[in-house]
């Protein structure tokens, strides 16, 4: 019997040293883990998304691209959400109840694009409110984790995070091929109506995350006054008017403000290049096993590397991989017998990987620099800042696209804007300096809460949800 006990609990102790990076697995980080796993698995819908625009609403590259810049609004404006949830708690509660309200507006959104939805602006509605219930269930999972990730050792640096990202890469991974064998088999509309499913699972676990309400805990008597508003306003502008502060914030606005050509290249796979949406399925199993990679070297061979190192040697790796894709567009790697479908996969999984090592600094500077009680709000404003210059990114993207005249069926030029998004990838390397020396990094893990009386003076920061980096999309 003690050897059977024994023998459970070195499985338990292997399970938690090497799935869950030392932390113990209660009912609050799976439920934390859910959220991030339901973010991952709603990729399910994300080719449907694209071919029902392409091929239902009819719309063009330039159209695609830009919708997809406005539907990006809501990670724009996540502070907001962030200084609703921290000053204006629902029942005495500020996580619980805004994460059941999430899922359920999720749901509504998924439902509606699965049955009423038919005209353009019905579906940048729709897919909009879809948007908007991730970003508000992630605001309230980032701030949880933010309060947890504050009391890592600087041994443990970036684990919880990289936990949570491999927690958003699995649910995508167990999506990914689904998401075009469904729509092989079924329309755009079933895939809609099954992901609604899932946005109800963040409403089902928000019950397991272990909050006290705010007006009652005795504990802490002035916890009452230090969500007001003014305490808020206090702190955000005591974070940001420092130059280690937004510094930073701009060099990853430049890194991720930098056009994307992703609409065209929809366009190009589907309609020149006939891949259909079984192998694009496969395509975005590739990326997510490769995002899982890019985690598990950064969190095992790099998470201690300057930032500086990091983003200068990825950005510019990525940046003369991403060239080869002109073979792709010019058909060269055809003359060299590399058939178009083993080429694509192959490319997405190493650009994906450079992706994925180069975002993961981005999360630990913010989650180390967010100030105690405001979490929500101020994390949320460093993630919308490159959730904006994504925006941007689509936008810019939209405008080459209609200069060099590339439509759903004419790509003479595509190789013109693959070469113009590639370069100014590069844009943000004279800027390196902005980030924090390893110096001042080596002093992030160490950073304390401060109390409200006193200035805050962090060393760096930035995000991006859930979405894309510019490396990954090129």
């Amino acid at each position: 019997m003690l050897i059977h006990s024994s023998g459970l609990s070195k499985v338990k102790d292997s399970v938690k040293a090497k799935i869950f990076f030392g932390h113990e697995p209660s009912a609050e980080l799976i439920a934390i883990l859910t959220v991030y796993f339901v973010q991952g698995i709603l990729g399910l819908a994300r080719l449907a998304v694209s071919f029902f625009l392409k091929d239902e609403l009819l719309l063009s590259p330039t159209q695609v691209s830009a919708l997809l810049g406005v539907v990006a609004l809501p990670w724009i404006i996540k502070p907001v959400f962030g200084f609703i949830s921290d000053g204006l708690p629902i029942f005495g509660y500020r996580r619980r109840p805004y994460l059941i309200l999430s899922g359920i507006l999720g749901t509504i959104s998924w439902v509606s694009l699965a049955t009423i939805v038919h005209t353009t602006w019905a579906a940048t509605l729709a897919i909009a409110l879809s948007s908007l219930s991730v970003a508000v269930s992630d605001v309230i999972v980032d701030s949880l984790v933010v309060e947890r990730a504050r009391r890592e050792s600087q041994a443990d640096a970036g684990s919880l995070q990289s936990i949570c990202w491999g927690a958003s890469a699995v649910g995508g991974l167990l999506t990914a091929y689904l998401s075009g064998w469904l729509l092989e088999h079924f329309s755009t509309h079933t895939v809609f109506g099954i992901t609604a499913i899932f946005p109800l699972l963040v409403s089902s676990v928000a019950w397991l995350i272990a909050e006290s309400p705010v007006n009652q805990n005795p504990q802490n008597p002035e916890q009452n006054h230090v969500f007001s508003i003014k305490h808020q306003l206090g702190q955000l502008r005591k974070a940001i008017t420092q130059k280690a502060i937004w510094l930073p914030t701009a060099f990853i606005f430049i890194w991720q403000a930098t056009p994307t050509a992703d609409a065209a290249f929809f366009f190009f796979t589907t309609n020149e290049l006939h891949f259909a949406p079984e192998f694009l399925g496969r395509v975005r199993l590739v990326t997510n096993i490769a995002s899982l990679v890019g985690i598990w070297i950064f969190q095992r061979f790099l998470k201690t590397l300057p930032f500086r190192i990091i983003f200068g040697w990825s950005t510019f790796i990525s940046a003369a991989l991403g060239m080869t894709m002109l073979l792709l567009v010019t058909h060269t790697n055809r003359a060299l017998g590399i058939d178009d479908h083993w080429f694509s996969l192959g490319d997405s999984l190493i650009l994906t990987v450079m992706g994925q090592i180069a975002f993961m600094p981005v999360l630990v500077l913010a989650a180390r620099i967010s100030p105690p009680g405001v979490e929500a709000t101020f994390f949320a404003l460093l993630m919308s800042v490159n959730n904006l210059a994504g925006m941007v990114s689509y936008e810019f993207g939209a405008i080459m696209m209609h200069w060099l005249g590339i439509t759903e069926t004419n790509f003479e030029m595509l190789w013109l804007l693959v070469v113009i998004t590639n370069l100014s990838t590069l844009l943000p390397l004279p800027f390196l300096s902005w980030l924090p020396a390893a110096e001042a990094q080596n002093q992030i893990s160490s950073l304390q809460p401060v109390p409200t009386n006193e200035k805050f003076v962090p060393e760096s920061i930035s995000e991006v949800e859930a979405t894309k980096t510019q490396i990954q999309s090129r």
